[in-house]
């Protein structure tokens, strides 16, 4: 079987196996940032599987990668983003170490929590804008590439996610 992996490093023409190859070192990179967007997209238990499924979805879709069109990370996280949003489509399953992991920490989240509490009170574009800059460390035109809007968009969509998280949180406006 011949196989082809577009994009940075490119070998065209080689067998499944180094085509496998190229797609893990190509990927590789760009696995921090794609956990730590789905970690900020899904529900903890939720990550690893929102991951996993992106590489699927990246690996089947290798070939319509187009560097003219974006970086591979944000062609990845963007993936990611639309994998989070269907796993949060499908609905949550049951947790129930959750609840014990969480009682297990003891108070000392509390400030986390209201904080995760206030991010997800947030509109899904809100949120997704958040965590893709302050989460993921992309700036405004790599937060625009994923989102797939204008960077003044991604400017005025995180204005308005800071002014919500501020009411959420008890702060002034």
């Amino acid at each position: 079987m011949r196989s082809a992996v577009a994009g940075e490093g490119a070998v065209v023409g080689v067998s499944a196996d180094r085509a496998a190859e190229d797609f893990a070192s190509w990927v590789e990179p760009h696995l921090t940032a794609m956990a730590r967007l789905a970690g900020r997209l899904v529900p903890p238990a939720d990550r690893d599987d929102v991951v996993q499924e992106a590489l699927v979805r990246a690996w089947r879709r290798r070939s319509t990668y187009d560097e003219a069109r974006g970086a591979v990370a944000t062609w990845l996280l963007a993936i990611v983003a639309s994998c989070a949003h269907r796993s949060r489509v499908r609905g949550p399953r049951d947790r129930p170490d959750d609840v014990a992991i969480a009682q297990r920490a003891g108070a000392d989240l509390d400030r986390d929590i209201d904080l995760e509490r206030a991010l997800r009170a947030l509109p899904k574009r809100e949120r997704l804008a958040v965590a893709l800059f302050y989460f993921v460390d992309l700036d405004v035109a790599g937060t625009a590439a994923v989102m797939g809007c204008s960077p003044g968009t991604v400017k005025a969509t995180l204005y308005h996610a800071r002014v919500r998280l501020r009411a959420l949180l008890g702060g002034r406006q």
